[in-house]
């Protein structure tokens, strides 16, 4: 990847060659310097994906997104290239995936069946259910809902770029990183999802706190933390299924409290 270090100013000339000028071999060259992030976030995406989504796809999905992110990024606003590309690049692969109809029905309706089922039971009881619970409500056996966990992994990787309510595009990112919303409703909403964030993550166990701070703040791959907790890929997998869908079951709660009004 892109060392973090490397400045947007190592390429303030082309920045202005490109946006002020209007020099295509300006963006061109920016375009190639930025690649690597592509292969960054594509690799980081094709985690848990099925063997039938090829990495080469999920990449050129990627350079889409990169490309869109050149032409529309403010290098003036000092900024961070990187970051905006990554959202763009992330953005444009889910596009992709979707477009493509990725996921089964059947799966989709596992998961939304298990996110249901923790959103209630967690709001029942106040605390993280366990997986006996979970069995229980469902009325299967625990190593069926183990199976259950396995094959809905999928669905959990793009979770926070999902839209929050299915008619509209805003989703679970765009209120998390927001830095228009200056109004007051918009504070208080932001206020209350963070807060619901950080509880729901409390409520996690300790295992699916790990994994889930190792993956999306240390920027570990599933197998790079099989190896930290010497686990299994599947188990680690599991993990960040039960961990995401707990969390998504916790903003479906907060999604209700927020437009139930419209």
């Amino acid at each position: 990847m892109i060392d973090h270090k490397q400045s947007n100013r190592a390429h303030l000339q082309l920045w202005r060659e490109w946006r002020e000028q209007g020099k295509p071999e300006a963006k061109q060259a920016l375009i190639e310097a930025y690649l690597p992030l592509v292969d960054y976030v594509s690799g980081r995406m094709s985690i848990g994906l099925p063997k039938t989504v090829s990495r080469e796809d999920l990449a050129s999905y990627g350079v889409m997104g990169l490309i869109d992110a050149t032409e529309k990024f403010d290098y003036e606003r000092g900024l961070q290239f990187e970051t905006y590309a990554s959202w763009r690049i992330r953005g444009a692969i889910i596009d992709g995936l979707r477009q493509g109809d990725w996921v089964p029905r059947s799966v989709r309706e596992k998961a939304k069946k298990v996110e249901e089922a923790y959103q209630k039971l967690e709001q029942r009881y106040l605390r993280s259910v366990t997986d006996a619970e979970m069995s229980e409500y469902l009325q299967i056996t625990e190593s069926e809902f183990q199976q259950m966990l396995q094959d809905i992994a999928i669905t959990t990787v793009c979770s926070i770029d999902e839209p929050i309510r299915e008619e509209e595009a805003e989703t679970r990112l765009s209120l998390l990183v927001d830095e228009k919303a200056t109004n007051p409703e918009s504070k208080v909403n932001e206020f209350f999802l963070k807060e619901t964030l950080a509880k729901a993550i409390e409520r996690l166990t300790e295992k699916e706190r790990i994994v889930i701070s190792l993956f999306y703040y240390e920027d570990l791959s599933l197998s790079e933390i099989a190896e930290v907790m010497s686990l299994s890929p599947s188990r680690i997998s599991q993990l960040h299924s039960k961990a995401i869908l707990r969390l998504r079951g916790a903003m479906g709660r907060l999604k209700t409290q927020l437009f139930q009004e419209t």
